[in-house]
């Protein structure tokens, strides 16, 4: 199995130069007049060159995590640190909460769980690096290697409780492609566009259905990886592939719903109303979540590479390469307010806060910004 080290890079220095954003003057003038988004407090850690790191927050605590193996806490409402501790080891992916821990992968292939005080609650190994969040719900933690496994541990002790290994695809994506845990079930997407539905107390399958088919010729035409997390509602799960398809299947077992023809290496969201998604090139478009059918585009956002959308009220909020954050209309997609963090790039999916949201750049930067304005 070959690997191409990072999607949104990599891919798109293949099959296409760099192109220049060119805009009239009257989408320029409304990038700059749209309304600042207040920013409630920034904080900073190190630079993270490799690994991108989720903002975790829940109740009165924020919590960030670097590559250089320092997790803090800080205060929801005024961003004050309430403890910080350095570890030796090198932090790749995080970080995930619940069920009273904090999870944090590691580049050699570590789980580290903590309490909410800080203190090493346990560690575990798994077979290769960690990419993306732990996650837990009932006393399992759930983890995902770079080698296409998933594992599920016991939350008290960290002992391996199964493991998954699908099919993969002579070539694939180096990619921080997550899992979610709902129903009792662990849904993930995997290399090759499928989207499977894995028993949370034990890993057997559930089910299994292609989001997206291979075609083209060459190993790289053929690629068709689904690199995000999943979502999921009480009825459907929503899943898109790069260089494939967007679709939502029944979430008891797997009977497609609706597809339709897109190309994403970032993710989507859903409400009770829209699937929204971040295609290639900058366009974030919401499809109708019962029938698949186009609602919205938006595509003038100023830049070629966006996050993963979050939903926070009435609005979408996607932040980009430039280290801008955008608020869009939930209903039309119509960019309601901008503010600007430290001006490097946010690869890292945005938290939802009891206010707002926060973010964390490349460069370390911490941001968490108000949605009352």
């Amino acid at each position: 199995m070959r690997i191409i080290e990072d999607l949104s890079t990599q891919i798109s220095d293949i099959f296409e130069k760099e192109e220049v954003i060119v805009y009239e003057k009257e989408e320029l003038d409304a990038l700059k007049a749209a309304e600042k988004i207040p920013l409630k407090w920034k904080n900073k850690l190190s630079e993270n060159e490799m690994a991108s790191f989720d903002i975790a927050a829940e109740y009165t605590a924020v919590y960030a995590a670097d590559e250089s193996g320092t997790l803090t806490k800080y205060d929801v409402t005024t961003g004050k640190q309430l403890w910080q501790i350095a570890t030796k080891n090198k932090f790749s992916a995080g970080i995930g909460i619940g069920d009273g821990l904090i999870l944090i992968g590691t580049f050699k292939g570590e789980v580290l769980a903590y309490n909410d005080a800080g203190h090493m609650v346990w560690q575990s190994s798994v077979t290769s690096e960690i990419l993306s969040a732990p996650q837990v719900q009932q006393n399992v933690v759930v983890v995902r290697t770079v080698d296409g496994r998933i594992f599920g541990l016991d939350a008290i002790d960290g002992k391996r409780k199964w493991i998954y290994q699908g099919a993969t695809p002579p070539l694939t994506v180096r990619s921080a492609a997550g899992i979610t845990i709902a129903h009792g079930g662990v849904f993930a997407g995997f290399p090759g566009g499928k989207l499977a539905a894995l028993s949370l107390s034990n890993g057997n399958v559930g089910w299994e259905v292609p989001v997206s088919q291979p075609r083209g010729v060459t190993e790289l035409e053929r690629m068709t990886d689904i690199t995000s997390t999943p979502q999921v509602n009480n009825r459907f799960v929503c899943a898109v592939a790069y260089q494939g398809r967007v679709g939502c299947f029944a979430i008891n077992d797997g009977t497609p719903i609706w597809s339709r023809e897109s190309s994403s290496s970032a993710g989507l969201a859903m409400d009770n109303d829209y699937v929204y998604v971040t295609e290639e090139k900058g366009v974030v478009v919401a499809y109708d979540l019962i029938s698949g059918a186009t609602m919205w585009k938006q595509s003038k956002l100023g830049s070629k590479k966006l996050t993963k959308p979050i939903i926070k009220g009435q609005y979408i909020v996607v932040a980009d390469d430039q280290g801008f954050v955008n608020l869009l209309r939930n209903y039309d997609g119509a960019l309601l307010a901008r503010a600007a963090t430290d001006g490097t790039p946010v690869k890292n999916s945005i938290s939802p806060l009891p206010d707002g949201f926060a973010l964390q750049t490349v460069k370390g930067g911490v941001f968490a910004f108000s949605t009352q304005f």
